[in-house]
């Protein structure tokens, strides 16, 4: 039995804009989650989701961030049309399948990451970004295969791979299922390496679990944004488990910068730039 499905949808369904869909939260204003600050929503957006007081990074929707990196009209989506399907028949509160059925109805999305390809200031490449918003992020089948997918064409291509990762890691409702997929998107950018291409890994707040125990800590160059928490467990669950206070900071990017688990640390708007020189020197 398959792990996942191409659904060929009926009838098309737009994808839904994170900044303009209704809900409680919008209005004129938006508050910074680190210093309080009340923003105007408008000139927040427009700073890409970055606190024009402080600094701090709020999270920025898949597509947007795309928008961010992308050149202008360049990005074509490939793999749409996967889906999650329920090989365990996991329930807990809620059914696996309808739990994903919700999330699609409500955010437009099938799963945890969008891919495609692109150009960034007109070099060619082969990219994919996590969906925080698709529950939490979390790898499944079809986000494993997608991710796979990134490096397969950036083969066929011989063009860089770029993956944006922000998930809470593994999805426990496809069990063993999910966690063999920390092996297959590995074992793809093995194969990748041998055409000689960077593959560039972008973590982003929070890039935890079997996402950063495989694919996300591969890259041959790897940035993260400012403050982004990184790691394999959470904070309070290695406190609980060795017993002692973390020292200040613990798993944020600018730690592991300073312990050299990571290579730079970029700020969003910079980030184009950023990927853009990367490219330039080692594509």
């Amino acid at each position: 039995m398959a792990w996942f499905r191409k659904e060929k949808p009926k009838v098309a369904v737009p994808a839904v804009d994170m900044r303009t869909r209704p809900s409680r939260m919008e209005g004129l204003w938006a508050k910074c989650d680190e210093c309080g600050e009340i923003l105007y929503r408008q000139e927040f957006e427009k700073n890409w989701n970055v606190c024009l007081v402080c600094g701090h990074h709020a999270a920025l929707p898949a597509r947007r961030r795309l928008e961010l990196v992308l050149d202008e009209g360049s990005f074509e989506e490939l793999d749409r049309g996967l889906a999650p399907r329920d090989p365990l028949q996991f329930s807990d509160s809620k059914k696996y399948r309808d739990r994903a059925k919700s999330t699609f109805k409500a955010i437009g999305e099938r799963d945890a990451f969008i891919s495609g390809v692109g150009r960034i200031d007109g070099q060619p490449v082969s990219v994919g970004t996590f969906n925080f918003a698709f529950m939490g992020g979390s790898m499944g089948s079809v986000v494993g295969e997608k991710v796979t997918r990134v490096f397969e064409r950036a083969i066929d291509r011989k063009c860089p791979a770029i993956v944006f990762s922000a998930s809470g890691g593994a999805r426990m409702q496809e069990g063993i299922f999910s966690l063999m997929q920390m092996g297959k998107t590995s074992a793809a950018i093995a194969r990748f390496r041998e055409i000689g291409k960077p593959y560039i890994s972008v973590m982003l707040n929070p890039t935890t679990g079997g996402v950063a125990a495989s694919f996300a800590w591969l890259g041959d160059v790897i940035v993260a944004e400012p403050k982004a928490l990184i790691g394999f467990a959470g904070p309070r669950v290695i406190e609980q488990t060795i017993r002692q206070k973390l020292p200040e900071g613990f798993q944020r990017s600018e730690f592991l910068l300073e312990h050299g688990m990571i290579d730079t640390i970029v700020q969003r708007r910079e980030m184009k730039e950023t990927l853009s020189r990367i490219i330039g020197l080692l594509g």
